[in-house]
């Protein structure tokens, strides 16, 4: 009896993830192209209200200067630079400081010693001017447009903060282009969906603006969890502050383009975002915030479907039914929706892309994202369980394009 209802709950999970799963996030972002995303934007005087960026470093000789001349092209004296070296072991000090001399608007902060990304991000928001402060990384570079997209949001005093839509920058290796794939079909696409719902799981925290007096009222970012962004999104929103995804906020931004690189940073997002739920989720279940559990029910599935996708593919490879479904069927059907999902990201989050360069190879990404969710999920779970609990995170410095770019760990 126990054994056939456990075969009745897998049938149920292998057909409800991986097929009804991303119709939902179909079904979602649909209703938010044509609700919000449809209109051009009209944009008022708020937009013009000055904000700080805040740029935190980590051993960025090789990529800060870019990035902080990329904003060279924004109206003068309306922002203010603040970059944060966090106790760098390379020349970023140097470079930080050669680029303030001739910007009468930018600041350094020189961190001894490094405490990670969420404390320089606080120390940076501490010391900011302005109500808005605009955060991007020091390997990214800004569209010209993208803050007054997102300034606008914030006419709203509910809203606490805004995030962009990065675009990937190096696109040389397989690697690169598939990323190009997984952010328009999949990334973009549960970003609208969950908008849909009112919330959001994660903020982008290569591109986000938040409100200063927002950020100070739940006590800045966490330094204990790896992913900053998505602790943050959670402490805003289980504080009864809104979060809004703007996509025609634009910036280019590294993104992995080895198999080592692309692990260390999956890994880490897994981790982060386990650490986040396991904080957040009780608190999210007792709540009344039908936007937050429902995103948290999705993540359940999500990992759930994770773990159970080697059992999948085991069965499919020694010719094994499921209780009754053939999972060489379910695996040829899994593909048939990565296509459609595939498609429609192509078409929401296309007009944002200058060229995919991807062909069909693309179509299959949406279920490599499933596998490599499968095994990072399978080492960060056990680490967020049983690995020793810290006070700081740290940052490392992963593989970028053939050049070793620093970002939190």
């Amino acid at each position: 009896m126990i054994l056939s209802n456990v075969l009745k709950i897998l049938k149920l999970l292998f057909l409800v993830i991986p097929f009804v799963l991303p119709m939902i996030w179909i079904l979602g972002a649909f209703v938010f192209y044509f609700k919000r995303e449809r209109k051009r934007p009209a944009f008022t005087e708020f937009s013009n209200q000055p904000f700080t960026i805040l740029i935190p470093c980590f051993n960025e000789e090789k990529t800060a200067e870019a990035t902080i001349r990329s904003l060279d092209h924004l109206p003068l004296g309306n922002y203010e630079i603040i970059a944060i070296n966090d106790g760098s072991r390379d020349k970023t000090q140097m470079v930080l400081e050669k680029l303030a001399m001739i910007r009468p608007n930018m600041r350094v902060i020189n961190l001894v010693q490094n405490r990670g990304k969420a404390a320089a991000l606080t120390l940076g928001a501490m010391a900011a001017r302005y109500e808005f402060i605009l955060c991007i990384d020091a390997d990214s570079e800004l569209d010209a447009d993208a803050p007054k997209y997102m300034l606008e949001h914030f006419r709203d005093p509910h809203i606490a903060g805004v995030t962009g839509n990065p675009r990937v920058k190096n696109r040389g290796t397989l690697v690169g282009r598939l990323q190009v794939g997984e952010f328009s079909a999949l990334v973009g696409m549960i970003k609208r969906y969950h908008q849909t719902l009112g919330r959001l799981f994660a903020l982008s925290g290569v591109l986000v603006m938040f409100r200063k007096s927002a950020i100070e009222s739940i006590g800045y970012w966490d330094t204990d969890t790896v992913t900053e962004d998505v602790g943050i999104s959670w402490k805003l929103q289980t504080s009864g502050w809104t979060l809004k995804y703007e996509p025609k906020a634009t910036c280019d931004v590294l993104m992995p383009d080895t198999l080592k690189g692309l692990w260390k940073q999956r890994l880490r997002w897994a981790q982060g975002g386990f650490e986040v739920v396991l904080k957040h989720g009780k608190s999210v279940l007792k709540s009344r915030d039908t936007g937050l559990r429902l995103i948290l029910l999705e993540y359940i599935f999500s990992v759930t479907w994770a773990f159970l996708l080697p059992v999948t593919i085991t069965c499919a490879i020694f010719g094994k039914n499921i209780h009754g479904i053939n999972i060489t069927y379910a695996i040829l059907l899994t593909g048939v929706m990565s296509f459609t999902q595939f498609l429609v990201g192509l078409f929401l989050h296309g007009r944002y892309e200058r060229s995919t360069g991807l062909g069909f190879i693309a179509i299959w990404y949406p279920f490599a994202y499933w596998m490599i969710n499968s095994f990072v999920l399978f080492v960060a779970i056990p680490k967020v369980l049983f690995g020793p609990k810290r006070q700081f995170s740290s940052w490392i410095s992963p593989d970028r394009g053939g050049v070793t770019y620093a970002k939190n760990n």
